[in-house]
């Protein structure tokens, strides 16, 4: 069989396996003294203890259990990631099935966000799979009587000759003992993508038939004995509220209500929070309309939207303010000695997540344990916020994991959990909080307000000679998971690479500088959150606009302009294992999506192409995207999305029907946020609480899509948010071919 070696290092340090009552269990020895899971750019800390990582387990049946410790949202990661175990360790895809674990320290650190799933999981399953291969085929050879090299496995079977023993049989006689060192797993061949079966081949997804079939369990589907039920009560601003009284006089008459606390939370992640309690939600939603909390409220109570962008861009005019993210070259030098400048100002709203769950917990304490039950992305994240709430150990707190009705980042934050979690300790039964989607919408972590400022200068020729490029957001790293803050050039200031991704990114200038600012009036008067796509959302938007902006200047068609300044020198030619290429990929998907939309093609008048490019969500993991898209403008500035086009190159395509669902819904949310979605903070909260004022895109907007997926067999990147972001700049520059007009607010207004 060809082959080939894994190509990321993997830090756990021995591959095990062993026979149990229930059958074989393959393992993942950790490093007990290397409690950080390796990345290129920064450090996701885990746990201090991590034991033995149990990616997939087979029993006497020859049935394989993939534990999936990523959460399912719609994005059928359990299947993805189940490809990849099932190819290298040449299972039956009829034998394979999935589940999604609990919290346990010997899962490692769960996080399911920034497209980093099928990226960081892939050489870790990979070897995982390619070794426990290897054990079958040994334990398979000697019931045999062959030696290894003389066998196939495929199909759950060790196969040499005409001779076939099948895993059920290894698993039930046969003698399993081995062990991988570190050393081992990295010397692994695994497969190249011709001796593949499941990667990139069409196979039923494994989630789908009970999200059928009504047997798909989520968060708010709990139900326990004894249980109670709570609705929120949420004060008028985030931060510095308090509670000076509460009157529930007017429920205490109400069938099934039992009584209304006030929540204390050491960790101070909520405050002046209420709950009331009833026998059923219907009971608590009716008793909570009745009670009357007198709250003073936060020095944030008359904060607008008008005032964050103010603020961001006074922060911008201070020179010395934030941090120095990129500083190639001089530009200081070039804008001095420039025959001519441009500059522009870009502006994103704030904007909400809206998932179609809306957040819940279920909490109950049994003996020394509290377990929450509830969806949610970043498990690692919450529980120690949750232990210092409950003054407990980390150890005796469980998250179970369930389907999500949505994430889009809102649920990378589990500070739903919390009043659940008070309430159940407070009342000693178990404790069911659902929020009503106004209060949900009111707790929401909103993608910032953004403001940024990009200056171009040129020479005499109309040559750009430098662009320099500030923006200013709320920084939900720093405000949630502040370990993951980068040093600044020359290790100067901290800032968040989540809310200036994209800024780095592929085109080669001359000389080009980047600052980063954390808009402080943003933190306090919010929690800025992670919105699928995070800072390349308004990076993308202001970037991409502003080269259009540039190439008019100079008059050069826009994907020719961009395609002079992919020359993939320096920095930008790409690196082994996930950026091979570099922007010479870029230049493939321009050239591939000019091709399709037929790009220059003569259109009636008020209609317009626009063209707009991006490499992803982070840097180290580059998603090559070019977007062309085809608007109408009508008399009264209507804009109307006709058709997008994609090209999309993210290495090796693991689940192709996925890869194109999580393509098409990214596509379509980039089209929202463009034309549709937006709010605005008035008296220190976000004034659309539900759908009935804040309008997402609808179906009988939704533009032709003409999606295509590379070929590739390079290294698999991430998919879930990139395709979102090219989208708005892509529309508004299409705009401006329609109309002359520029646009440089999200969302779209003429």
């Amino acid at each position: 069989m060809s082959s080939r070696k894994s190509f990321v290092k993997m830090n756990r340090r021995s591959f095990i396996a062993g026979c149990t009552a229930q059958g074989i269990t393959l393992a993942l020895g950790a490093n007990a003294e290397n409690t950080t899971t390796e990345r290129n750019d920064f450090p996701l800390e885990s746990p201090p203890s991590f034991s033995p990582t149990v990616w997939f387990e087979i029993d006497a049946r020859g049935k394989v259990l993939v534990n999936i410790a990523k959460a399912e949202m719609g994005q059928h990661i359990g299947t993805a990631l189940a490809r990849i175990v099932a190819d290298e360790l040449g299972a039956a895809w009829e034998d394979i099935s999935i589940k999604h674990v609990d919290t346990d320290p010997k899962w490692g650190y769960m996080i399911t966000g920034s497209s980093w799933s099928v990226f960081d999981s892939f050489t870790v399953l990979s070897q995982a799979g390619a070794a426990g291969r290897i054990i079958l085929a040994e334990a398979g050879a000697r019931m045999l009587g062959v030696s290894p090299e003389q066998t196939i496995v495929e199909n759950s079977q060790v196969v040499a000759g005409d001779q076939i023993v099948s895993f059920a049989d290894i698993v039930s006689r046969g003698d399993i003992k081995r062990t991988f060192s570190a050393e081992e797993l990295q010397k692994l061949e695994t497969k190249t993508p011709a001796d593949r079966k499941f990667i990139g081949k069409p196979v039923p997804a494994l989630d789908i038939p009970e999200k059928s079939n009504g047997q798909a369990t989520y968060g708010i589907d709990i139900e326990l004995p004894n249980m109670v039920f709570a609705c929120p009560l949420i004060p008028p601003t985030r931060y510095g509220s308090e509670v000076m009284a509460i009157d529930d006089r007017n429920a205490r008459d109400l069938p099934g209500y039992i009584k209304t606390l006030q929540i204390e939370d050491p960790s101070n992640t909520i405050t002046a929070w209420v709950v009331v309690l009833a026998d059923s939600f219907q009971n608590a939603l009716a008793a909570a309309e009745k009670v009357v909390v007198d709250w003073r409220p936060g020095p944030t109570a008359n904060i607008s939207e008008d005032d964050l962008i103010a603020n961001a861009k006074t922060l911008i005019s201070d020179t010395n303010a934030g941090a120095l993210v990129v500083n190639r070259g001089d530009t200081s030098a070039a804008l001095e000695q420039a025959d001519s400048t441009l500059a522009a100002t870009y502006v994103t709203h704030t904007a909400l997540h809206f998932t179609l769950e809306p957040m819940n917990a279920v909490v109950e304490f049994k003996g020394a344990k509290c377990h929450v039950h509830a969806g949610n992305q970043w498990q690692s994240l919450i529980l120690p916020v949750l232990a210092k709430s409950l003054a407990m150990e980390e150890q005796d707190i469980v998250i179970h994991q369930y389907f999500l009705g949505g994430g889009y980042g809102r649920r990378l934050w589990g500070d739903y959990m919390i009043p659940a979690a008070h309430a159940s300790k407070l009342i000693g039964r178990p404790v069911k909080l659902v929020f009503p989607r106004a209060e949900d919408t009111r707790i929401d972590c909103a993608r910032s307000v953004s403001v940024q400022t990009l200056t171009a200068s040129f020479d005499r020729q109309k040559t750009l000679t430098a662009i320099e490029h500030t923006a200013a957001a709320g920084w939900p790293t720093d405000a949630m998971s502040s370990f993951l803050m980068l040093d600044g050039v020359a290790g100067e200031n901290k800032y968040d690479p989540f809310s200036i991704s994209g800024a780095d990114h592929w085109y080669t200038l001359p000389n080009h500088r980047v600052r980063a600012i954390k808009n402080d009036l943003v933190h306090q008067t919010t929690l800025p959150g992670w919105l699928r796509g995070v800072g390349p959302g308004w990076i993308g938007w202001g970037l991409e606009s502003f080269m259009d902006e540039v190439a008019d200047l100079i008059e050069q068609d826009p994907i020719e302009f961009r395609l002079s300044l992919l020359d993939a020198a320096g920095e930008n030619r790409g690196s082994f294992p996930a950026s091979v290429g570099g922007a010479k990929r870029l230049v493939s998907v321009l050239q591939d999506v000019r091709q399709r939309s037929r790009w220059g093609q003569k259109l009636p008048t008020g209609e317009g192409l626009g063209v707009a490019v991006c490499q992803g969500q982070e840097r180290r993991m580059p998603t090559w995207i070019a977007c062309v898209a085809h608007v109408a403008v009508d008399a009264s500035g209507n804009i109307t999305v006709k058709k997008i086009w994609q090209s999309i190159d993210c290495g090796t395509v693991i689940d192709p029907d996925g890869a194109l669902a999580q393509a098409e819904g990214a596509t379509l949310w980039g089209v929202s946020l463009a034309l549709h979605e937006g709010t605005a903070f008035q008296s220190g909260e976000v004034r659309d609480s539900n759908l009935d004022t804040y309008s997402p895109l609808r179906m009988s907007d939704v533009p032709d899509l003409e999606i295509h997926f590379m070929q590739s067999d390079e290294f698999p990147t991430g998919l879930g948010e990139p395709p979102s972001l090219p989208v708005p700049p892509a529309i508004g520059n299409a705009v401006y071919a329609a109309t002359g007009k520029r646009a440089r607010s999200l969302p779209i207004r003429l």
